[in-house]
């Protein structure tokens, strides 16, 4: 069974919009979500383990900003010993309900991305899904995930994509290229008269990144970065596939390239041992 949620006594406000917590509780169980979230878990355990090496423990896994939960039970299905952290207190409710039929053990937060509640190297795996650009501060959120992650241990991140004019955050085209002012117009209007903007999110995106950007400033935390290109599995791809990978791997302006025509910024890293 699933833990009780904590009391959230922070200064941030943890409601929801019905709206939006109806789009998640609806959007977290659709199949796509559920093989993304499969993958990403897949993909880290191999990081992790080594690629041909087996999963031989349980792995304390922190999902920092859990939403409804769904990437938590398909950690918890394997066996690892999983802890969500998310503002949205509706969320983490319907995460904790959607654990309890499930008869999983997840213990539950809400909590900030920028003050964690777990001690310093307490945890294998930090996974930080669609979070960081909703972060003001997410300098003190990726401190507070390299604080909490073990030396060895994975960090898995999804956010927006500066390079990229497609995007899912706000309703407007190409808002990614949009210049810093224009952003900020739309910023004010979704959270006063036009929240359907930004889908109805309490706090929608107000930061758009690259991989290059937040790698370079993970390496000052010891964490050495992969993007989506290197954590490609190659080997069940045709030879035309495999061939496109490996130049995209190989030639920085392709790999560039290969991130402007991506909507998303993903990342795993690796924290060094010391």
């Amino acid at each position: 069974m699933s833990e009780e949620i904590d009391n959230y006594s922070g200064d941030l406000d943890s409601s929801s919009d019905p709206n939006f917590f109806n789009y998640y509780e609806n959007q977290s169980l659709a199949p796509a979500t559920v093989e993304r979230f499969t993958t990403v878990r897949d993909k880290a355990l191999k990081l992790f383990f080594g690629k041909d090496q087996p999963a031989t423990k349980a792995l304390d896994v922190a999902d920092i900003g859990c939403g409804a939960g769904t990437q938590c039970r398909i950690w918890a299905q394997k066996g690892h010993n999983v802890s969500g952290v998310d503002i949205n207190k509706p969320l983490v409710e319907l995460a904790r309900r959607r654990s309890l039929e499930s008869g999983l053990s997840i213990h539950f937060d809400v909590g900030s991305a920028t003050k964690l509640p777990f001690s310093d190297e307490s945890m294998d795996v930090c996974l930080l899904p669609e979070l960081l650009e909703h972060v003001e501060d997410w300098q003190a959120c990726l401190r507070e995930a390299a604080r909490v992650l073990k030396p060895g241990g994975v960090l898995y991140l999804s956010t927006t994509n500066v390079l990229c004019p497609k995007q899912e955050e706000f309703n407007l085209p190409m808002y990614s290229w949009y210049p810093g002012f224009l952003k900020r117009k739309y910023e004010r209007l979704a959270v006063t008269t036009k929240p359907e903007l930004a889908n109805f999110a309490r706090y929608p995106a107000v930061h758009w990144f690259s991989f290059y950007g937040l790698s370079s400033f993970l390496s000052a935390y010891k964490i050495r970065c992969h993007d989506r290109f290197e954590m490609l599995n190659t080997d069940k791809m045709g030879i035309v596939p495999r061939t496109a990978v490996s130049l995209v791997r190989a030639l920085p302006p392709l790999r560039f390239l290969g991130h402007v025509l991506t909507p998303d910024t993903t990342i795993f890293g690796v924290k060094e041992c010391t």
